[in-house]
């Protein structure tokens, strides 16, 4: 065990960390040392991890940029909604319903992912940014203009009003146009959180260290020599948009089980932007950076909301500083060397 390579190290340090966060906040939560809004924000910090590493493993990994994964995360945050609520009746168990929602937003936002990769992934340079942020403003408008119940006869949809569906009485409204998903039946909980961050942890790691991660890389360095020697580009280039794409939606299903209520202006450009800052701050291509920079950058305006007068002054400051640190190859071995020590022991 004492022969554990770098990437295994890595692996141990991720998993380590967030279970150490993990044992943080609840001691904190047990304490009361946490405010009621700052343990309103833990599943929600869930989610954005989540965002963030899988992010990242299109911009850090396979070296490409999208400035629209709201949308996938909006795709899998209303499909979780659907299923859920849909599910309400024959499956009462929430965790059941939740791992149930969790699972067919990743999948649905996985077949978006193909649709918008396919004819994407084929071009070069900035096209896709371009058509990734074109599709999540594409699918805001859509979530604004769309109207889904579910009564006796199963699920009713339309793209007019509520009145239209034809629900019979007693019928549940679920996606009311522009009103978002009303009385949703909070289900979400920072356990499950925590595990779908293992989960995203295992599945990237694995994919990036496996014989496909390195081609993806290798697709990343250099295009025309991967292409010399016969790797195929965008099946692999494919392989991780599509899997990114995935944990976007199954982070968009935990978020929006969290709340009563959830909007289609949530998951609009700015919270694409935000979780693109997440992974630049943290480091492209570092997923232990990506975690810490989501739970800082997430925690933090709700900490600093007493300061008002030099609330921007400060967020600023902590943006540069964890961008030096996360960015800085001393700082990072600093810390990294930390947690190494603890994984080789659990290891050992």
């Amino acid at each position: 065990m004492k022969k554990l390579s770098k990437h295994s190290i890595k692996g141990f340090i991720n998993y380590g960390l967030v279970i150490v966060l993990y044992i943080i906040f609840q001691i904190l939560a047990s304490a009361k040392v946490l405010t009621n809004s700052l343990q309103g924000l833990l599943v929600p910090i869930c989610a954005y991890v989540v965002m963030a590493l899988a992010l990242n493993l299109v911009v850090g990994f396979s070296g490409e940029l999208s400035l629209g994964h709201a949308g996938f995360m909006s795709v899998g945050a209303f499909t979780g909604v659907i299923i859920a609520s849909s599910l309400k009746n024959l499956v009462p168990f929430g965790p059941a319903r939740l791992i149930l929602a969790i699972a067919g937003g990743a999948v649905l936002a996985a077949i978006a992912g193909v649709l918008i990769g396919v004819p994407v992934l084929r071009l070069r340079g900035d096209y896709l940014a371009i058509v990734t942020l074109a599709f999540g403003e594409i699918i805001k408008n859509i979530m604004n203009c769309m109207y889904i119940g579910v009564d006796s006869r199963g699920l009713h949809f339309s793209i007019t009003d509520e009145a239209s569906m034809g629900l019979e009485p007693g019928g549940t409204t679920i996606i009311n146009g522009p009103m978002g998903a009303l009385g949703i039946t909070k289900i979400s909980s920072f356990l499950a959180g925590i595990i779908l961050i293992v989960i995203t942890l295992f599945i990237i790691q694995n994919l990036v260290n496996s014989r496909a991660g390195r081609a993806i890389a290798g697709i990343r360095d250099n295009r025309i020599a991967a292409e010399a020697c016969g790797i195929p580009v965008t099946k692999y280039k494919m392989m991780a948009f599509v899997t990114s794409s995935a944990l976007a939606g199954a982070a968009g299903a935990l978020y929006a089980l969290n709340y009563s209520t959830v909007v289609p202006k949530k998951f609009d450009f700015n919270t694409s932007i935000l979780i693109l800052v997440f992974v630049v701050l943290g480091g492209i291509g570092n997923l232990t950076g990506s975690i810490i920079a989501a739970i800082i950058l997430t925690v933090l305006p709700e900490v600093l909301r007493q300061f008002q007068d030099y609330r921007m002054l400060v967020y600023a400051i902590v943006l540069i500083l964890v961008m030096i640190i996360t960015n800085n190859e001393k700082a990072s071995a600093f810390i990294k060397g930390l947690f190494s020590k603890k994984a080789k022991k659990e290891a050992a």
